[in-house]
């Protein structure tokens, strides 16, 4: 079987959850003995990032215009890789790559599986472009698909917006590699960011609104009086929000407890797992965050919003679900906080759940049955 993945991204940096799961399916699909190919654009792609990807076959396109991800068009390159492959899974949505894959699949008459990873909404900035998009090719992209993927339950609602009905659509989660979070030397990362033996609170992601940082921050200061010795971590690239957060925490006078570290990776990124008293996630919109994956195996409780696709969270004890709100939040805070015995064996049971349900081999085994019944209904 011959598997071609399409994500206009494969840096995590610049592609969030979405090149994170692209590259961590790539890899397992090699690993499973199949032949995998994944289609991107050169943006953030490092020699590192290829070298973590061996035995997967790259193909990055040059980019005329950055800001929107607009690759260099190859139309014989496009047309043969799409020939060769024998399953096509596009990723996202909101994509010039996908929607030159989709002319090209159609063409061809090749099957294909799509997995917009909470991407179908019209969410955030660009809306009226978003909505153009889809009148133009983007529902066409998600209707005529051989196969849907939603990663959480909130998700196959989206796809019903699009006209794909719920018996269509394949539940199959995130995964998560165990190996990339082993490192645990929580004391080298508390003393880079001069954390030292402060306990602390941990945001990670881009900094946009989508994400709800701001939300966060304003919990945070609304206690922070309570929780005094308590301070504030945000893990992530400014997705355009990092100037407004930084002038909410100087005006409240919180300059020396709340951290804003930009992008972290690899190990660094494990030892901040491991440092955190809770990790937070507020976002406003989102289907199974890869963040709950990452802390869980870790052993790290979560405080999750109810727009997170997770609500399983709060009910293997894990952690706690509350409403996308500033209040919501505020208060989710105070009732995890007060019983921090609680809060350890909320972190080892959302870890044992992690363990036994999200692993990157589990989830690769849904996917190449999903794989083996279209090539066969389409024989």
């Amino acid at each position: 079987m011959k598997v071609l993945n399409i994500n206009n991204l494969l840096d995590a940096e610049t592609g969030g959850g979405t090149a994170e799961r692209t590259f961590q399916m790539s890899r397992f699909l090699a690993k499973a003995g199949v032949e995998t190919t994944v289609l991107t654009t050169s943006i953030g792609l490092t020699r590192q990032r290829k070298i973590e990807l061996k035995g997967v076959n790259i193909i990055a396109l040059s980019t005329l215009i950055k800001r929107f991800f607009i690759p260099k068009p190859s139309f014989r390159l496009l047309r043969n890789t799409i020939k060769e492959a024998d399953i096509i899974h596009i990723m996202n949505h909101w994509t010039f790559l996908n929607a030159l894959v989709y002319i090209n699949v159609r063409f061809l008459k090749k099957p294909y599986v799509v997995c917009p990873a909470g991407a179908l909404p019209i969410f955030g900035r660009s809306r009226f472009i978003k909505k153009i998009y889809n009148w133009i090719i983007g529902e066409k992209i998600i209707r005529d698909a051989s196969g849907h993927v939603a990663i959480a339950v909130n998700e196959i609602e989206h796809f019903h917006k699009y006209g794909v009905e719920a018996d269509k659509v394949f539940l199959i989660p995130n995964g998560i590699n165990i190996e990339d979070f082993q490192a645990d030397d929580s004391e080298i990362f508390r003393l880079k960011y001069r954390l030292y033996d402060n306990p602390f609170l941990m945001f990670i992601g881009r900094l946009n609104s989508i994400k709800g940082p701001d939300l966060l921050l304003q919990a945070f200061i609304n206690i922070n009086d309570k929780y005094n010795k308590m301070h504030l971590v945000f893990a992530g690239p400014d997705g355009g929000m990092l100037s407004e957060l930084k002038d909410l925490v100087a005006k409240s006078e919180l300059n020396d407890r709340v951290h804003f570290l930009g992008y972290i990776g690899g190990s660094e990124k494990s030892q901040a797992y491991h440092a955190a008293e809770l990790v937070v996630i507020p976002s406003r919109q989102e289907a199974m965050s890869i963040v709950v994956l990452e802390s869980g195996i870790t052993g790290t409780p979560v405080l999750i919003t109810d727009q997170c696709g997770f609500d399983a969270v709060e009910r293997v004890g894990g952690g706690k679900v509350i409403p996308a709100t500033v209040e919501g939040i505020q208060k989710g805070l105070i009732e995890i906080l007060e019983d921090p015995e609680k809060l350890k064996s909320s972190g080892e049971k959302l870890k044992k759940y992690t363990f036994e349900n999200f692993t990157w081999e589990a989830s690769i085994q849904r996917y190449l049955s999903l794989y083996q019944h279209l090539l066969k209904t389409k024989n």
